[in-house]
């Protein structure tokens, strides 16, 4: 069960991220015909913007996500001896270096890894965490935490919230450059080129909504992976699922950045609060269903 589940949220991960870049390339080629008349224009520039986008990211990923999320770095085990020791044996086991350890002061128990590989990791705890969980429960989510960072989940994050802000700048530079009058003189009057132009346009309308399907999508699936591999490192799956329960009662953070959600354990704004029929704009699965395959391993 559990290396099949790794398996499969693999498969869906590649899938996910196809369609991230099949996305930016479809939102250039667009862009490119309403304005120049060439799809083939549209997808250089759209490649080039997300190059420069994903280079800043990775480049730049930790402190930008820490100070977004008023995290304070700790350096030693003196400051905080059980979470720095968890970490410590989590990264061990799981064959990957000592990541940077920080601590967010908020009453909330979560935790989120970032960083542009094993090498330049992160892990980040708030200060509810560290007060309401157990030693064993501790390991379930720094296992978690230790999983994202094993599986590169941490640079695909990064990269995805790279390419949504590439979407998002394409878009704002069509919206900007349309209105302000450069838009195609010849464009054809024909039913076959109006259809083209309208299909053009609410691609990129909707362009951002469809970016940020796929970027949810992508937490999703890492995080039952995750979960997954916090079995495999910790080999107690109870653990992890006394962690997950007790993050189902517990309140939404108190300041957190939007942009930022995905990477946490536990939606940080919503927490357990999920809309019913809305899970399709969830950044995480239901914590219930987590906690229902973490039983069946």
């Amino acid at each position: 069960m559990l290396y099949q589940q790794i398996a499969r949220n693999k498969r869906k991960t590649i899938l996910v991220m196809a369609g991230f870049f099949i996305l930016v390339a479809v939102i250039g080629a667009a862009i490119g015909y309403l304005f120049a008349g060439t799809t083939v224009g549209g997808i250089i520039i759209a490649a080039i913007v997300a190059v420069i986008y994903m280079s800043v990211m990775i480049g730049q990923s930790t402190e930008v996500v820490m100070n977004m999320n008023n995290a304070h770095e700790i350096h030693s085990a003196s400051e905080a001896p059980e979470l720095w020791h968890v970490v410590e044996d989590m990264a061990m086991v799981a064959q990957v270096p000592m990541p940077r350890v920080f601590i967010i002061d908020d009453p909330s128990p979560n935790a989120f890894a970032t960083g542009n590989n094993p090498e330049h990791a992160a892990v980040a705890a708030t200060s509810g965490l560290l007060q309401m969980m157990n030693r064993e429960e501790l390991e379930g989510v720094m296992g978690h935490e230790m999983s994202h960072v094993k599986n590169y989940d941490i640079r695909l994050q990064t990269i995805a919230l790279a390419l949504s802000a590439a979407i998002a700048a394409l878009v704002n530079f069509a919206g900007n450059f349309w209105w302000f009058g450069g838009r195609r003189s010849d464009n054809d009057d024909s039913p076959s080129g109006i259809f083209a132009i309208v299909g053009s346009i609410l691609l990129i309308i909707l362009a951002p909504l469809a970016a940020s399907i796929a970027q949810m999508a992508l937490s999703r699936n890492r995080e039952y992976l995750a979960d997954a591999g916090s079995v495999e490192l910790t080999r107690n799956p109870q653990g992890l699922i006394s962690a997950l329960t007790k993050l189902k009662s517990a309140d939404p953070m108190a300041k957190v950045a939007p942009s930022s959600s995905a990477l946490y354990i536990s939606d940080p704004e919503l927490n357990a609060k999920h809309h019913p029929f809305a899970h399709l704009f969830d950044t995480h699965p239901p914590l219930d269903q987590r906690i229902a395959r973490l039983k069946k391993m």
